[in-house]
């Protein structure tokens, strides 16, 4: 069912990295900002593969609300936030390319979990 969640997992991630290498400078894979969310989602992606299944979807789903959550408010030009976005049609796509591949991802887990909680215990029927 849904094998393909761990999959829009690690495009949900090459999203984000891809908007810290293009539009944050300085940027690498070995920056924290893109290599502590690396571990996380591999430690997110061998859950899967362990009975702890379900811990690994509710961790792919939170990880996907949050960064689609991150991609929308981060580039809004708000007071509270601890720097100053750069306005631009540069910035802009790639917020929405980071906002995009975390749709499929948060979709496909909320999906698994409604199908995992719909189906009758196993030993009734």
């Amino acid at each position: 069912m849904f094998p393909w969640v761990p999959a829009l997992g690690v495009l949900s991630w090459l999203g984000l990295l891809v908007h810290n290498l293009a539009d944050l400078p300085g940027q690498t894979l070995l920056s924290p900002e893109s290599s502590l969310p690396l571990l996380l989602m591999l430690g997110l992606l061998v859950l899967w593969f362990t009975p702890r299944r379900l811990w690994a979807v509710w961790g792919l789903l939170v990880w996907g609300v949050l960064n689609l959550t991150a991609a929308v408010f981060t580039v809004l030009p708000l007071s509270i936030l601890p720097f100053d976005p750069a306005q631009t049609a540069w910035h802009y796509g790639f917020h929405v390319l980071y906002g995009a591949v975390q749709l499929p991802l948060v979709t496909a887990a909320a999906i698994w979990l409604r199908r995992r909680s719909s189906r009758p215990p196993l030993g009734t029927a």
